[in-house]
C-alpha cells in the first residue's frame, strides 16, 4: 500500500519548487523583494538536494515497511537541513556584491518546502511506533541540524538573522515577557479549575449551566474580552489607588491575564471531569470497602487515574494560551505579539516573523511536554 500522506506532500514539494520564490532579494527591510526561484540558484549544492527528493519520491512507492518508514523519516530530516544550509550559503554569496543595508529573505517557497520536509519526517516518525521519550527524541534530531547551522553562523546573512541581531536584547526581554504572561494565567487557572471540575463531578445538575458560561467565554474574541476588561479594571485602580501600585489596570498585564484565565478555565474544568468520570466504578467501591475516605479516595485512586486526561485539557490551555499571549501585545501587556504588530505596523516581514517563529515553538515545546506526560502516565507499568 503507499504512503498517501507521503504522495500528497511530495506532489505539493514539486509545484512549490517549480513556483514559489525560494528567497527574495531587497534593497532594505522595508521593500519588496526580488523573487529567486530555486531553478536560478546557481551553486552547485542546489543539485544535491535532488538526492533526497528521489529517495522521498521512492519512499512513497516502496512497501511501506519499518525500515522504509526510516529511511523516509532520515531523508526528510536531512532534506530540511540541506534547505536551510542553502538558503544561508546563498544569502552569504549575494552578501559579497550587495549593499550595506540589502536584506535576503526567506521566500514563500522556502516556507513550504521546509515545512513538508518536516512534515514527512514527522510522518515517518509517527509510523514508526516510536515511545513517547524516543519520539519526542527523534523530532528533536530532526531539528538538530538546524539548530546546529544556526549557532554555527551559516545563517547571519539572512534578513531575519539580521532582524535578531538588531533586537536582540529586545526580543529576549518579549520572550520572557511572553513566558511570564502564559504562566501567570495557566497557574491561578489551574487553582481555580481543578477544585471546580472536582465540585462539578460531584454535582452533575450544575455541569450544564457552568458549562454553558464557559462555552459563551470560549466564543468572545480574544481582543474584544480584553476590550471588555479594560474598562471595569480601570475604574476599579482608580478606586483603589493600592491595585495602580501592584499593577492593576486598563491597560498592561492584568487583563491579559484576567483574559487567558477565563479561556482556559473551559479545557481545565472539562477535562478535570471528563477524567474522573472515566474511574472505574468498581475500583471507586473497592477503596471505599477497604476504609478510605471521600478525600482518600479522590488523592489516591479517582486522580491519578484521571491524571492522563487531565493533562491532556492542561495542554490544550497551555498551547491556547501561548497563542492569545499574541494578541494581549494589542493592550500593552507586551511579549512577542509587541515584535509582531510593530512588524506588521511597518511592513517588515523578518519583524513579523521574528515574534511568530518563537511563539510557534513555545506552542510545539508546551504541546510536546505534555504529550510525554500523558503518555508515561496512561503507560501501564509492568
Amino acid at each position: 500500500m503507499k504512503n498517501r500522506v507521503l504522495l500528497v506532500l511530495v506532489i505539493v514539494a514539486a509545484a512549490t519548487a517549480w513556483g514559489l520564490a525560494f528567497l527574495t532579494v531587497a534593497p532594505n527591510r522595508l521593500l519588496t523583494g526580488t523573487a529567486i526561484p530555486l531553478a536560478q540558484i546557481s551553486t552547485p549544492w542546489r543539485d544535491a538536494l535532488l538526492l533526497p527528493a528521489v529517495i522521498l519520491v521512492l519512499g512513497v512507492l516502496l512497501p511501506q515497511r519499518m525500515r522504509t518508514h526510516a529511511v523516509v523519516g532520515v531523508t526528510a530530516a536531512l532534506l530540511l537541513s540541506g534547505l536551510v544550509w542553502l538558503a544561508g550559503a546563498e544569502a552569504a554569496r549575494l552578501a559579497k556584491t550587495a549593499s550595506a543595508t540589502s536584506r535576503t529573505a526567506l521566500g514563500g517557497g522556502f516556507w513550504l518546502l521546509a515545512l513538508i520536509a518536516w512534515l514527512a519526517a514527522g510522518d515517518a516518525i509517527e509510523r514508526l511506533r516510536l515511545g513517547p521519550v524516543a519520539s519526542v527524541v527523534a523530532h528533536l534530531c530532526v531539528l538538530l541540524p538546524v539548530v546546529v547551522l544556526l549557532f554555527a553562523g551559516e545563517l547571519q546573512h539572512l534578513s531575519l538573522l539580521k532582524e535578531y541581531s538588531i533586537r536582540k536584547d529586545v526580543f529576549f526581554v518579549a520572550l520572557a515577557r511572553h513566558v511570564q504572561i502564559v504562566v501567570a494565567a495557566l497557574l491561578p487557572t489551574l487553582l481555580v479549575g481543578i477544585p471546580l471540575g472536582i465540585v462539578l463531578f460531584r454535582h452533575t445538575k450544575s455541569q450544564a449551566s457552568v458549562f454553558a458560561v464557559l462555552n459563551v467565554i470560549q466564543t468572545v474574541p480574544s481582543i474584544a474580552l480584553f476590550g471588555l476588561l479594560m474598562v471595569p479594571l480601570a475604574l476599579l485602580a482608580t478606586a483603589l489607588p493600592g491595585l495602580r501600585q501592584l499593577g492593576v489596570g486598563g491597560i498592561g498585564m492584568a487583563p491579559a491575564v484576567i483574559a487567558l484565565i477565563l479561556y482556559s478555565l473551559l479545557p481545565i474544568v472539562r477535562s478535570t471531569v471528563a477524567g474522573l468520570a472515566q474511574v472505574p466504578r468498581p475500583v471507586v467501591d473497592a477503596a471505599v470497602g477497604m476504609g478510605l475516605t471521600q478525600g482518600q479516595v479522590l488523592r489516591k485512586v479517582e486522580l491519578p487515574i484521571a491524571l492522563p486526561v487531565f493533562l491532556s485539557g492542561v495542554r490544550i490551555a497551555g498551547v491556547q494560551a501561548v497563542g492569545l499571549a499574541v494578541v494581549a501585545a494589542l493592550i500593552g501587556a507586551g511579549g512577542l505579539g509587541a515584535l509582531v504588530f510593530q512588524g506588521l505596523a511597518s511592513g517588515a516581514l523578518d519583524l513579523v516573523l521574528l515574534g511568530v517563529i518563537p511563539v510557534v515553538a513555545l506552542a510545539v515545546v508546551v504541546d510536546a511536554v505534555f504529550r510525554i506526560l500523558e503518555n508515561l502516565r496512561s503507560t501501564p507499568r509492568g
